[in-house]
């Protein structure tokens, strides 16, 4: 697909992707048939053998080895549940904004040619439609919601930082959407009345470079893109605004 450009043929072009069917082709694992053993002059089975003596501690073995591989994964999966970790720079990323005409996947490349994240560097592409984040966070505090509308506890953190937004002049607020259908996502932005820019990560390349697995995830960044806090669960409107008010007083005294 071409990537789209704007009118001085300058657009985005990092936004280059692989067509659908070379994606999908590229992903795929192929299909693999399972070995039949009723296949014929197939040698019978062997006859079982007698139960060992020493096969409860076999058990006991692969029970401890379970538990084991459990714990593991529970705590990577809390480690990414978590988000970007204080003191932690934000990745950076540019991304189509979700009501405008702009179609392409993410740009999350760190540097030049860096394949399928992007062949120029996300914080070099720019335009009236594309949330950046490079720009987002550039000399002021930020806070910035990771969402998968229309769930309705996602839309409705959304409409929290729509009514908090106005009280902190010198923030800037902003939304990644994922996992979503663009079409109602632009309705309901249409329809709640949202004013401050959301993102849409068509393939979900922004969250899976933030680690976000939680809708609602909030990050809370200081002047730079450094983050402040990351919250993982709805935020109410004092409870909102109480950390806004820390993260400016904390971007003050940086």
């Amino acid at each position: 697909m071409t990537a789209p450009r704007d009118e001085d043929g300058e657009g985005p072009l990092s936004f280059d992707e692989p067509s659908d069917a070379e994606r999908w082709a590229r992903r795929r694992d192929p299909d693999l048939e399972p070995a039949d053993p009723r296949t014929r002059g197939a040698d019978p089975a062997p006859p079982p053998r007698p139960k060992a003596s020493y096969s409860w501690l076999f058990g006991v073995f692969v029970v401890i080895l379970l538990a084991y591989i459990s714990l593991n994964t529970l705590r990577n999966t809390g480690a990414v549940s978590r988000g970007i970790e204080p003191g932690k720079r934000l990745p950076p990323f540019a991304a189509p904004l979700a009501a405008g005409p702009l179609d392409g996947d993410a740009n999350i490349a760190a540097g030049r040619d860096q394949g399928q994240r992007g062949t120029r560097a996300a914080c070099s592409v720019r335009g009236p439609e594309i949330l950046n984040s490079c720009a987002l966070t550039r000399g002021a505090p930020t806070v910035l919601a990771f969402v998968a509308t229309p769930e309705k506890r996602c839309a409705a953190q959304l409409d929290v930082i729509e009514r908090v937004r106005s009280r902190f002049g010198g923030v800037r607020f902003a939304a990644i959407a994922a996992r979503t259908d663009r079409g109602k996502l632009r309705k309901l932005i249409r329809t709640r009345g949202w004013t401050f820019p959301v993102g849409y990560d068509r393939d979900g390349a922004v969250f899976a470079s933030y680690g976000i697995v939680d809708c609602p995830t909030i990050t809370f960044a200081y002047p730079g893109g450094v983050a402040m806090r990351t919250t993982v669960k709805p935020l109410s409107e004092a409870r909102l605004s109480a950390v806004v008010t820390r993260l400016v007083a904390a971007a003050e005294r940086r």
